[in-house]
């Protein structure tokens, strides 16, 4: 029999559509986001993008004679306040098929119709971004930073390492989407460099990727060639210094410890840029790499998939030494090595800016699997932890 495919909303291992685009939104802090449907569909992407967001929390009575009055309600309240008043549209009223083209010809509201069963988080977030419409003004020098999400526990921090690295560059740094104000999606520069192919913006011409050693070297390549004035070279002295610790904390680790088994899941970008970090430097053996986005194998060998039963089975055929995911993906194997990748992410304080992209990303992600792996060996009492 074949099973019965979960719809985005009703999955909770990757959020909808209508998470997406508030998460995009809720970036620019001069926007408010008003949740257009219940206190469910408010209160779960408010638990995700760590800034305030609003919402209509719409009863029975609103769902059978209308939402507009309450809408309108909620906008009054918030008129004045914000450069912009961004309204997602949820389930509910989307399928009412209520007509809010009028709010929008108003020019302080936007109006994003990004129910949940649009599809997953990348629509959602695509589908905002396509409303706000950004500008490219070919006159402003500087390059664009994407793939910043406020649903990423590393936003704030790829963020941070983006700009570090384009400033060692001489490189201006122009919009960040979506970490900026709502202004600065009117004046976007040409070129862009992405700190999560996922969550590509589409803005102006790809300069390349931030995630992964070897990547970033390759887009500070291309900004050399685009860029006046640009100076790639601190940056690579970068690379190459990370890229010696690297190795040289890996070998320590495998002169005591055989490879680890590991079983990476969450977003597309992050666990195959995850998958070769631990492949090139450890030699680990990749058991299983689950993505959260989009359904199927593809052809670099991840499977595609949101059912949590599909990544449990694999966790269990794999038994792996470490694991790199979310609290569900640790709470299969209790036994396994832990290093947080997407969330959620319980029981856990995170006050710090880490990064996932950049110099520091790739130092920071191998230092956390090469700790968590010691202390497993040490519980373990595998090899020689208590004097690496």
């Amino acid at each position: 029999m074949q099973e019965k495919q979960q719809t985005p909303c009703e999955n909770p291992l990757w959020p909808c559509a209508m998470t997406g685009a508030v998460a995009c939104l809720s970036g620019f802090e001069d926007v408010a986001v008003v949740v257009h449907g219940s206190s469910g569909c408010y209160f779960y992407p408010a638990s995700l993008v760590g800034v305030p967001i609003h919402g209509t929390f719409l009863v029975e009575n609103e769902v059978i004679f209308g939402t507009e009055s309450r809408l309108a309600e909620v906008i009054r309240e918030l008129a004045g306040r914000y450069a912009r008043i961004a309204v997602v549209n949820t389930c509910v009223p989307a399928i009412m098929g209520e007509d809010m083209g009028d709010l929008a010809d108003e020019g302080q509201i936007i109006v994003v119709d990004s129910p949940g069963f649009l599809g997953d988080l990348e629509a959602g977030y695509r589908r905002a971004l396509d409303t706000i419409a950004p500008v490219v003004d070919p006159d402003v020098f500087g390059v664009n930073i994407d793939g910043v999400c406020r649903t990423d526990p590393f936003c704030r921090g790829n963020a941070l390492e983006a700009r570090r690295l384009l400033s060692l560059a001489g490189v201006p740094i122009a919009t960040t989407f979506c970490l900026d104000r709502y202004a600065a999606t009117r004046r976007a520069a040409p070129f862009t460099v992405g700190t999560n192919l996922d969550l590509a913006s589409g803005v102006g011409t790809s300069c390349g990727s931030l995630l992964g050693l070897d990547a970033v070297r390759e887009t500070f390549e291309r900004l050399d060639a685009e860029i006046d004035g640009a100076d790639p070279r601190p940056v690579m002295d970068e690379i190459a210094w990370a890229d010696a610790r690297i190795r040289k904390a890996c070998e320590k680790y495998l002169r005591r410890f055989d490879p680890p088994r590991a079983v990476i899941a969450g977003g597309h970008a992050y666990a195959a840029f995850a998958a070769d970090l631990l492949d090139r430097y450890l030699g680990a053996e990749i058991a299983c790499v689950a993505a959260r986005n989009g359904s199927g194998s593809s052809g670099d060998g991840t499977t595609r998939t949101t059912d949590f039963s599909v990544i449990r089975e694999a966790i269990l055929d794999a038994e792996p030494d470490l694991i790199l995911g979310s609290t569900y993906e640790a709470a299969i194997a209790p036994g396994a090595a832990f290093v947080g990748l997407t969330p959620p992410l319980r029981d856990r304080v995170a006050l710090s800016s880490h990064a996932v992209a950049g110099v520091e990303g790739a130092l920071r992600l191998m230092e956390e699997v090469l700790n968590a792996c010691i202390n497993r060996n040490r519980h373990s009492g595998s090899g020689n932890a208590d004097n690496f």
